[in-house]
């Protein structure tokens, strides 16, 4: 199977704040951001692999600062590595007051999705030929919350 680049999967996703994605604070719910940035992961996922896939896991879901509504919220997933037949997709979310311009990051995580065949089992996914330098880092860095993943499963 060929080696994919980070480039050939990257995605953005934007969507605007609105007041029924809100709580009663006027701020996104949770819920909502961890609902776009599973989708945005979700696609940065298949179009690395070029086939269904499933979330089997979310890690280190951090929750920086909140989105207001009326601001401008930017999804974008990398993929950071490929292993057998799951990949781990990094998701970071800024928002973007459109009267200030002012960004900032708000919310991240490490996705794990699994690619499935014709038949819904899981097949083999293409290895990720990291290029950037901070590609490598996190390319690195996936072995180690892998392995934690694995080992959380296990007890």
């Amino acid at each position: 199977m060929e080696p994919k680049r980070v480039s050939e999967s990257r995605t953005t996703m934007t969507q605007l704040a609105l007041p029924n994605d809100a709580n009663t604070h006027g701020s996104v719910l949770g819920g909502r951001v961890m609902h776009l940035m599973d989708l945005t992961a979700a696609i940065a996922a298949s179009r690395h692999c070029r086939r269904p896939v499933v979330t089997v896991s979310v890690d280190s879901v951090r929750f920086h600062y909140p989105v207001h509504v009326g601001e401008v919220m930017l999804i974008e997933a990398v993929v950071t590595r490929a292993f057998r037949t799951s990949l781990e997709i990094q998701v970071a979310v800024e928002s973007e007051n459109l009267r200030t311009g002012l960004r900032q990051r708000t919310t991240s995580a490490f996705l794990t999705f699994v690619a499935l065949n014709d038949s819904g089992e899981p097949t083999a996914v293409p290895p990720l030929e990291p290029e950037t330098e901070e590609e490598k880092r996190r390319f690195e860095a996936a072995l180690e919350r892998r392995a934690r993943r694995l080992a959380a499963r296990e007890e």
